[in-house]
């Protein structure tokens, strides 16, 4: 590597699955990202959707993920983003200038300012930052959530922009002056590496000030919110692609000079696409840093949604529904770091599979990061009940990444009306590390799950789709789901696992309580 890329790449770590071995004779088409909260994903794609063996790069953020969740500095992430395309470029000399597109999987919620120059006024807000919750009390207690949340899909939480908006102007008031426009970190990205600021239908879908039945910003909301509109971006049309790089980045490199960008779209909608899970048939279920489980389906938003539930976009006609879990890895990584420092995965999986379903007498409340689905609490928190002297830290993680699955069976029972009997396609880092994990979420459903084996769904997800638009391929839903592991239920264990579900719940109840939904 060289002494450049070595001096850009300080303070960042390499993911220990890059492989550059470039294998295949297949021509690039697309240079892919996945930028994600802990990290970002870079890789090549055939003109056909397959990806180049080989071809891939990740970049992780150093730090405790939990740490480094919730506010991130624009410029350092502006930074990692570049580096692993810098990174890609260098190892993959031999596809120069054959990479026709460029397309962005990015996380959903983020905010953050820029002035008339595009200058970044705030760090990037994810949805993890939970300052504004009294702004989402607030709100809730304005206007009738039910209403705004059948039209823009999202209730008032910290996780999106209303909550954080009204926060922003109260609390940081020369801030909020000072910023022109708000973005999301891939509208950001965009603006810094070609010099526009339109957002993709998907990516306004997940801010909470977008009317999914109308695919643009809701008119009525921003009013009584006194919001300008031109505060936001612009919505980009149908199969839009964006200029050419900047002088600047195209000088940096001269690989993607004539390259076509897309905007960037949601993570989410990314990660049902690269899962195969592009019909109301199959059920994508994700565990990465949080976790999610989504229906992706061509058509019209629902006009009513069900309380727990979440609704966004893929683009124009495709719609993503379902439920997040704040907690997801980044609880495991945290307890396996506090609780069993020094302790191989190996060993640590093999300890998890000799403790019985649900026999340790814990229950657990996994809101370490606060709860988004099902219930949207504004105030809950982690919390673990049941402790004697006997318990094992073992024990300890194994109830954890129980109620964990606990809550992915609420979501469940949530979609059910929406998507009777779909098949269960599952993905996500923390679960290819855990097959224990896995198949405790088989058990705790009572289904059968497909875990796919690739840790690239996203940056699929996005690549497929600007290669449907581009004209490449005829349609992403003619994608399948990649070969994987069926897991199948132990149905003695789901019964035994519904005693802990009806345990968390009456604990829930207790210490949480219901919030109002009007």
């Amino acid at each position: 590597m060289s002494s450049v890329l070595d001096e850009v790449l300080e303070g960042f770590e390499l993911s220990p699955q890059i492989v550059f071995v470039m294998a295949g004779s297949k021509s690039a088409a697309v240079l892919g990202l996945d930028i994600g909260t802990s990290g970002v994903r870079a890789a090549l794609f055939a003109e056909n959707g397959s990806e180049i063996e080989g071809a891939s790069v990740r970049l992780a953020r150093t730090g405790s993920p939990l740490e480094e969740l919730a506010v991130t500095d624009a410029a350092a992430s502006l930074e990692l983003v570049t580096s692993a395309i810098d990174l890609l470029l260098e190892k993959t000399a031999r596809y120069a200038n054959q990479i026709e597109f460029i397309s962005v999987s990015c996380f959903w919620h983020s905010l953050v300012g820029v002035d008339s120059e595009q200058r970044a006024t705030t760090p990037v807000l994810t949805w993890a930052d939970s300052r504004s919750t009294s702004a989402a009390a607030e709100l809730r207690r304005r206007f009738k959530e039910s209403s705004i949340h059948s039209r823009t899909g999202c209730r008032f939480h910290p996780s999106y922009w209303p909550a954080k908006l009204l926060w922003l102007r109260n609390a940081e008031p020369k801030v909020f002056a000072a910023t022109r426009r708000w973005l999301s970190f891939g509208e950001f990205l965009i603006i810094t590496l070609f010099g526009e600021t339109e957002a993709s239908v998907s990516m306004a879908s997940g801010t909470g000030l977008f009317n999914q039945h109308t695919c643009d910003w809701d008119a009525e909301f921003l009013e009584v919110l006194e919001l300008d509109r031109a505060c936001l971006p612009e919505i980009a049309g149908a199969h839009r692609t964006l200029q050419m790089l900047t002088p600047e980045f195209a000088t940096r490199w001269p690989q993607l000079s004539e390259a076509r960008p897309f905007p960037a779209i949601g993570d989410g909608a990314a990660n049902a696409i690269g899962s195969g899970c592009v019909g109301s048939d199959k059920i994508s279920l994700m565990v990465g840093t949080s976790g999610a489980m989504r229906v992706f389906y061509q058509g019209l938003p629902p006009t009513t949604l069900p309380p727990e539930l979440w609704c966004y976009r893929a683009d124009q006609n495709r719609v993503v529904l379902g439920g997040a879990l704040s907690d997801g890895g980044n609880l495991y990584g945290w307890l396996r770091e506090s609780l069993l420092p020094g302790y191989d995965s190996e060993a640590i999986e093999l300890a998890l599979s000799e403790v019985e379903p649900d026999s340790h007498g814990l229950t657990v409340l996994p809101f370490w990061a606060g709860e988004r689905s099902p219930g949207w609490s504004l105030y809950a928190r982690g919390s673990l009940h049941g402790l004697n002297s006997r318990t094992q830290p073992i024990e300890i993680l194994r109830a954890a990444i129980e109620a964990v699955a606990y809550r992915f069976a609420l979501i469940s029972q949530a979609l059910d009306a929406l998507a009777p009997g779909a098949a269960i396609i599952a993905s996500g880092t923390a679960l290819l590390a855990s097959p224990v994990w896995t198949q405790m979420i088989s058990d705790v459903l009572g289904r059968p799950l497909t875990l796919t084996e690739s840790r690239e769904t996203s940056t699929l997800g996005a690549a497929l789709l600007a290669l449907e638009a581009a004209g490449k391929i005829q349609t992403i839903e003619t994608t399948r789901s990649y070969d994987g592991r069926t897991f199948e239920p132990d149905m003695s264990r789901h019964a035994r696992y519904q005693e802990g579900i009806e345990r968390q719940q009456r604990t829930y109840e207790r210490l949480v309580g219901s919030e109002t939904y009007s």
